[in-house]
Formats: C-alpha cells, structure tokens, sequence
C-alpha cells in the first residue's frame, strides 16, 4: 500500500503545557514524526493540519480529501489525535465511509532537555509588544 497521498494532523497544545507534555505543544516535531512515517512507507505528505479540538465533520478536514489530495490521516500518536479532534471515533467512523485510511505513526518521541523546551518556548511566543489584536 504505497504511494499514498498524506494529510498528517498535529495538535495545538497550549505552551502553559510544555514542561508537562512537551511533544504535544511542538507541532513541528509532530508533523516531521508523520512526514518520517510516511517516507518509510513510499507515502507524501500532501496536507499539513494544525488544529485543537475540532469536529470530526469540519469541511476543512475534508476538502482535500473530495479534491482527491488525499488518501489517508496519519497523526503522531493516538494522543495528538485526541487533542486534535472533538471525537476520534466519530472521525474515525467518517474516514471508513468515505475509504479514507487512518493512521498513527506511533515513533519514539523526542527527548525534551532544557535547551530544546526553550526553542519550542521560543518559537511559539508570540511578542505583545505593540499588538493591537488584529
């Protein structure tokens, strides 16, 4: 089953969360963890989705799925996966009736030290210095 097209899904974590559950507020580390799956398997990564706590019917999820971009889901573990959407099972029933495959990479997450915590810190602070909310 290779050559597959590959939306791979990463979850928005809030930086609050770092020290506790560092792999889920480093979406970059989780969408590269999908990008390495589905290399080892002949895949590409045709979609990139980002996103906390959404619906397992956002016509956002599936328009390049009815564009035919994309031919299965794959999240890093099923824990991304949870904090991605509202309802893995209700998405999961969704990728069957529509003959979407749903996966987990399921690889070692990285190790989190001190100096790799404050990158991720730092790439995902925002400056509030003359932000005027729009």
């Amino acid at each position: 089953m290779g050559g597959l097209r590959v939306a791979a899904i990463a979850s928005l974590t809030p930086l609050e969360e770092l020290d506790q559950h560092s792999f889920l507020v480093d979406t970059r580390s989780q969408l590269r963890m999908c990008a390495r799956w589905a290399d080892e398997r002949g895949h590409t990564v045709t979609r990139q989705l980002v996103f906390s706590g959404v619906r397992h019917d956002l016509c956002a999820l599936w328009a390049d799925v009815e564009g035919g971009t994309v031919d299965l889901f794959v999240a890093a573990n099923e824990q991304v996966l949870s904090r991605a959407l509202l309802s893995v099972p209700e998405f999961a029933d969704e990728c069957a009736k529509r003959g979407v495959g749903l996966e987990s990479a399921n690889l070692p997450e990285p190790v989190y030290d001190a100096a790799m915590k404050a990158d991720v810190h730092r790439r995902l602070s925002m400056p509030t210095a003359g932000y005027d909310g729009c």
